[in-house]
């Protein structure tokens, strides 16, 4: 099977209808996704500026969400391909939490800002394989697995931590703190960078290696994966620890924006993160999604808070409103691949 992204039909023409015509519904029909959830985008975007002209056509406002947004899109996006697999990972919240303790620790320790950047991203990928381990050896169901470490990591976070953050006011003014979370030109935050780089190095794996290809396998069938030579098991674990590494760094990239970790890290970004890969057209049964498709659907997800509040609604809303856009961006994605499909 080959991914969506890269999906071509080579049916020949049929006799009516140009040819121009029939080449392109061909086109629209391999891009189903993407130009579904790219409409969504441009209606949500166009109710938040009609309701609220001011904010959303300032500057400002794309500021503050290049600035927040990319904290959960950098998790999102290397999430897509667990979930692509056919697995779910529902412990991200807490590794990012313990990717903090492990920088923090070394920070204190040795008072290198490079050895803590090393120690957290390191903590995150071997917990993410570990997720992964147990889900290949013991057989056990991936959204067990990891509903049960979100739990062991985050009490791990608060026995370590005693339920207590830290400052990070020390690593401002460093090379590496400026690279993660500074301002390019003053105004475009480097984690907005950071998450255009991940969208771009799991788009090349998920399309261009062998590993998005066994990716997209297992998660479509994977007994015939198994027949044409697939290791199942080695890319469950590769997939799973990418995650892990991912949402160490997603910690980094929070706390040092605040210049403070908290033991609560994280604890608000596990519905929405999972909220734009579904919203992204991701299905939950694996084996279809795009990268593309999640990045669009993270500025969806983290749009509609403040877009809630500047059209002059109460943030009461917000859960009801994600609700109504996830639904409504699911049966509109729906629709158009069928009728691009019958092009």
């Amino acid at each position: 099977m080959t991914s969506t992204e890269n999906q071509e039909h080579d049916s020949p023409l049929v006799a009516s209808g140009p040819p121009q015509s029939n080449a392109l519904s061909r086109r629209l029909h391999g891009h189903g996704q993407q130009v579904g959830i790219i409409a969504v985008l441009v209606a949500v975007w166009a109710i938040f500026i009609i309701g609220a002209p001011s904010p959303f056509l300032s500057q400002s406002i794309y500021g503050a969400y290049m600035s927040t947004i990319p904290f959960f899109a950098v998790i999102a996006i290397p999430l897509t391909m667990v979930i692509i697999a056919g697995e779910m990972d529902l412990s991200f919240p807490s590794i990012m939490a313990m990717g903090m303790v492990a920088f923090s620790t070394t920070f204190a320790w040795t008072g290198s800002v490079w050895l803590a950047f090393a120690a957290a991203l390191i903590i995150g990928f071997m917990i993410g394989l570990s997720n992964g381990w147990i889900v290949v050896k013991l057989g056990i169901p991936s959204i067990v697995v990891t509903i049960g470490t979100q739990f062991f990591w985050r009490g791990a976070v608060l026995v370590l931590t005693n339920g207590s953050g830290a400052s990070l006011v020390e690593t401002k003014g460093t090379f590496l703190h400026t690279l993660l979370v500074g301002r390019v030109g003053g105004y475009l935050p480097m984690q907005m960078v950071w998450t255009i780089a991940m969208g771009i190095i799991i788009w090349i794996l998920l399309n261009r290696h062998v590993l998005g290809a066994h990716t997209y396998l297992i998660g479509d069938n994977e007994n015939s994966a198994r027949l044409m030579g697939v290791n199942a098991g080695r890319t469950r674990m590769v997939v799973f620890a990418i995650v892990g590494l991912a949402a160490a760094l997603g910690g980094v990239l929070s706390s040092m924006e605040v210049s403070y970790f908290w033991p609560t890290l994280g604890e608000g970004y596990l519905l929405r993160t999972l909220a734009a890969v579904f919203l992204g057209g991701t299905s939950v049964f694996g084996g279809v999604g795009t990268v593309f498709g999640t990045f669009v659907a993270c500025f969806i997800i983290g749009a509609i808070e403040g877009g809630i509040v500047a059209i002059g609604l109460t943030g009461f809303w917000t859960q009801l409103i994600y609700g109504v856009i996830i639904i409504g961006s699911v049966a509109i994605q729906g629709v158009l691949n069928r009728r691009l499909g019958r092009g």
